[in-house]
């Protein structure tokens, strides 16, 4: 599957910057239409849904007014930033770009952030998404893991800072799972291009069908090596193969997301979230 289409979704925040830079960088790398989505809050829904409290402070025009213009100001420098960034890797800012056309575009919603994300993605090739300050260390997000769930596309998650070099030499979680396969199969664009690829297992059982994943790949002349590592930290999974793939000289790692048990809680309520809280390892996952 080629990536002709990527969706970066742009918050504003600590995070923005990183996807902003990664974005532009693969979608000129992939030759692909790139849109920025910037979703903004809704004050007025926002003070609804905060009942009394919010109709008190809705009493003080103040507060509405001050809350807007921040809004107002988050959106034009995240919107400047990422024109900036466009014009760096030659990609074409257009309002009105074909789908098919290379080039890069900037919308603009309001309302809820994840759901807008997760229904807008759904015809994207890819999803790039961004790590802020605050979710670092945190065990988990909650909007990261509705986009990946509900949209059904393959998400980039990159850290705030954007690494000088990424899908170069890339690591692929292996456990014979599902979600592992689409996540493999989502990665088959960046693996093209990666100077190594590592398929990587833990434990025993997780390395089951690692040779036909090889042989699979090689139907895709892309040539790989297996590291089988032990599960030495059962209850921290996601550090493990954190410290694996980093050992192993990655900057890119492959998840498959949420198979079924006993992967799907050691991933969803484990790895994944580990990963997802604590990794500044850019991440490509797949539900």
């Amino acid at each position: 599957m080629a990536i002709r289409t990527i969706l970066a979704g742009l918050s504003g925040g600590t995070a923005s910057a990183g996807t902003t830079e990664l974005a532009c960088r693969f979608a000129a790398a992939f030759g692909a239409h790139l849109e920025a989505l910037h979703v903004r809050m809704d004050v007025t829904g926002f003070l609804i849904g905060a009942g009394a409290e919010g109709l008190a402070a809705a009493a003080d025009m103040r507060w509405a007014e001050e809350v807007s213009a921040a809004i107002e100001t988050r959106a034009e420098q995240t919107r400047a930033g990422f024109t900036a960034a466009a014009a760096r890797h030659g990609l074409p800012l257009a309002a009105n770009l074909a789908p098919a056309e290379q080039g890069a575009f900037w919308r603009e919603e309001t309302g809820d952030a994840a759901a807008f994300l997760s229904q807008h993605a759904r015809f994207f090739d890819l999803v790039i998404l961004g790590r802020s300050d605050r979710v670092i260390d945190q065990p988990h997000t909650d909007t990261i893991e509705e986009i990946l769930i509900r949209s059904g596309r393959p998400v980039l998650l990159v850290p705030a800072e954007a690494p000088g070099r990424v899908g170069k030499t890339i690591a692929v979680a292996w456990n014979g799972s599902a979600a592992s396969v689409r996540a493999l199969v989502a990665a088959l664009p960046f693996l093209h291009r990666a100077s190594e690829t590592i398929l990587l297992t833990l434990g025993g059982r997780g390395g089951q069908g690692a040779d036909d994943v090889q042989a699979y790949l090689r139907t895709h002349d892309i040539a790989s090596r297996l590291c089988r590592a032990p599960l030495m930290l059962p209850a921290e999974p996601g550090k493990e193969l954190l410290a694996v793939a980093r050992e192993e000289g990655a900057d890119l790692l492959v998840l498959g997301g949420y198979g079924r048990a006993p992967w799907r809680e050691l991933l969803f309520g484990g790895a994944a979230r580990d990963l997802i809280g604590s990794s500044r390892l850019p991440l490509l996952l797949a539900h």
